[in-house]
């Protein structure tokens, strides 16, 4: 008798069914990680919805990242103005490099983006005009010394009765102004870059130490005066150009403090203050403008960035007292905001809060933390991204 086929099928399929594949090495060898009592290590969204609770590092890593703490105080935050603007560069910190007459560029010594000493050779430019300058200037600079000669030798024969006085004075006035003329010409030579002899090229250096931030010139490219090829700054401090609304202007005042967001960097917060405000409306928007000088230590300040500045009124907020951090301490993960607290020296926990109102470099903390726990301050990044690591690390 055949045994039915369907009798094998089903055969095949409980055999299938009843195998359960061996624990790779990967997975013996995982590491646990302590998260929320009631999180899950599942996905949900694209985002994780457990997270490592706890981390402890080493004390090289708290060294090396540069983690401070700074323990949770309660403070009245002060009252603040969020004005919208950029960054500008400071024009006594700018410079432009162009020819001073035409010419074709023979040689380009910068590139965008290079650092240059003031003095620094940057295009090389050949101008025939010098030719032309240093020809009149020769020329005029002999008739010159002939002409001082003839005055010299009438002067002598005056003074033997030989020659009149008017053919003198006549000679005198002729070499004086043949020699202010060859100073003149001399001064065009000086003008163009150029000396009395030598090569018919101009070499244009860097006016001051910088930042090439721009770069007009190619090897072959004909230029006129006043061509701009090239633009450089310095960066080392920049404006940030605030646009004040007319309903704003009356609680601004010069010499307040001010902390910038920019766009560029979430995370990141520039401290200045307020140095000059505009004396003029402009018509369309109807805004003036605030300066605020900004250090720009590690060079992430670019020219043209946007982004918001909060500048107090020098008035303190009518609420309560509440718990305050420094808004670095905030960071978000899961799309939530998270801050560090140290629970003892390299171990620290993650603590989910509640964001109330923030000025000034302050946020208020609504509920997550308790008055004197200590926040860590500097170095969130850092932790941060020993958290993701580990979080990833359990859906591997």
């Amino acid at each position: 008798m055949r045994t039915p086929a369907s009798f094998w099928l089903f055969l095949l399929t409980a055999l299938a069914c009843d195998r359960t594949p061996p624990a790779s090495d990967h997975e013996k060898t995982k590491p646990a990680i302590a998260a929320h009592p009631s999180g899950s290590s599942e996905h949900a969204g694209g985002h994780h919805e457990a997270l490592p609770r706890r981390i402890a590092v080493s004390e090289e890593v708290v060294k090396n990242a540069g983690i401070k703490v700074t323990p949770v105080t309660k403070a009245v935050l002060a009252e603040a103005l969020t004005l919208p603007g950029e960054v500008a560069a400071d024009p006594d910190r700018l410079a432009r490099v162009s020819s001073p007459a035409q010419g074709r560029i023979e040689e380009v010594r910068f590139r965008e983006g290079a650092q240059v000493k003031k003095g620094d050779a940057m295009v090389v430019v050949r101008v025939p005009e010098i030719a032309k300058a240093r020809a009149a200037f020769l020329a005029t600079q002999g008739k010159a010394k002939a002409a001082r000669a003839n005055a010299g030798r009438l002067r002598a024969l005056l003074d033997q009765r030989l020659s009149a006085e008017q053919e003198v004075l006549n000679a005198e006035s002729d070499a004086e102004a043949l020699e202010l003329e060859a100073r003149s010409t001399a001064d065009q030579l000086g003008a163009l870059g150029a000396a009395a002899s030598g090569a018919f090229s101009i070499t244009l250096r860097a006016p001051i130490d910088g930042s090439v931030i721009a770069r007009n010139a190619v090897v072959g490219q004909p230029t006129v005066a006043d061509q701009v090829l090239g633009t450089v700054a310095n960066l080392g401090e920049v404006w940030f150009l605030a646009r004040v609304f007319e309903k704003d202007l009356g609680a601004l005042k010069l010499g307040e403090s001010a902390d910038v967001h920019l766009n560029a960097y979430a995370d990141q917060h520039f401290l200045g203050s307020v140095e000059y405000i505009g004396q003029q409306i402009d018509p369309v928007a109807r805004t003036v403008t605030a300066r605020v000088r900004l250090k720009n230590e590690q060079g992430l300040l670019r020219l043209g960035l946007f982004g918001t500045c909060q500048v107090s009124t020098g008035a303190l907020s009518k609420a309560e007292p509440r718990l305050v951090v420094a808004e670095a301490s905030v960071t978000e993960i899961g799309e939530k905001p998270v801050v560090f607290v140290r629970e003892k020296p390299g171990e620290f926990e993650l603590h989910e809060v509640t964001l109330g109102r923030q000025a000034l470099g302050k946020v208020e903390i609504l509920a997550g933390l308790r008055e004197g726990e200590d926040v860590v301050s500097d170095g969130v990044f850092t932790l941060k991204s020993i958290v993701l690591k580990g979080s990833f690390a359990e859906d591997e």
